[in-house]
């Protein structure tokens, strides 16, 4: 292990799967940066070596309401590599049904605060003592847009992910003089298949009627995403923290 192995940035990404984290792992792999990979899809963490970029891969730690789940990516990195630069956290439970608020149960609630809640704390709990200690690192939470912007038909869901942002917001600021930026981003209107599933949008026609909903008339990309997510956590860019960034093509002002 020579000292260009360990001079490289190290990156942590939970979910590499789908929605952003494949494209999210490809982008920060070609600026030089390390990976540990949650969960990742068939053939990446392959592709990725093969690009020159040492990668872990940790699996079983999709349950991010599960405080082991951040943490032990947190002790993978720092045991391969002895560092952590950044980490990208994909949180959410998304709800199954949708409906009027008075139908909704405690049951209900608990489950998504644990999903879009619990997991950001357990999350920030995990990443900020080894990046605190280090006196850098760039943390991004990924919530959601509907946290940004009320959503009658997803009440509970809306809610939590309006609280998860403000817990990124308030530990940002905590930690914003000590080298930590901690920031969030949230989608909508996102062209992979839990969306597409969950909407319809696999029809053709449905999802002509659900992009009429976006200012921008289509459905995001989850490499557009990945891309702007990456200018947060790369080291390259560091003076924002405490931010929420909604990438929903315009749906939420």
């Amino acid at each position: 292990m020579g000292d260009g192995f360990l001079s490289r940035r190290v990156a942590l990404i939970t979910d590499t799967k789908l929605h952003l984290g494949p494209d999210l792992a490809r982008e920060l792999a070609r600026s030089s940066h390390d990976l540990v990979i949650g969960e990742p899809g068939e053939g990446l963490a392959d592709e990725l070596r093969q690009t020159g970029v040492n990668v872990e891969v940790v699996n079983g730690v999709a349950d991010l309401g599960d405080p082991a789940s951040v943490a032990r990516l947190v002790e993978a990195a720092l045991t391969r590599f002895g560092r952590l630069d950044a980490a990208c956290i994909r949180t959410g439970n998304h709800p199954v049904l949708t409906g009027d608020f008075l139908d909704s149960t405690l049951e209900e609630l608990r489950w998504v605060s644990r999903g879009n809640v619990e997991s950001t704390f357990h999350a920030l709990q995990a990443l900020l003592p080894p990046m605190l200690r280090a006196g850098h690192g760039q943390i991004v939470i990924v919530t959601s847009a509907t946290g940004a912007k009320p959503s009658p038909k997803l009440p509970l869901y809306s809610a939590t992910r309006a609280a998860a942002n403000m817990l990124v917001k308030n530990v940002a600021l905590a930690v914003a003089d000590r080298g930590v930026t901690v920031n969030a981003i949230g989608t909508n209107f996102l062209d992979y298949p839990w969306f597409r599933e969950a909407t319809g949008s696999n029809d053709s026609e449905v999802r002509k009627a659900v992009e009429q909903n976006v200012p921008l008339k289509r459905l995001g990309k989850p490499e557009e995403v990945a891309h702007f997510c990456a200018s947060l956590l790369d080291g390259r860019s560091c003076f924002q923290t405490g931010q929420f960034f909604s990438l929903s093509g315009g749906w939420s002002d």
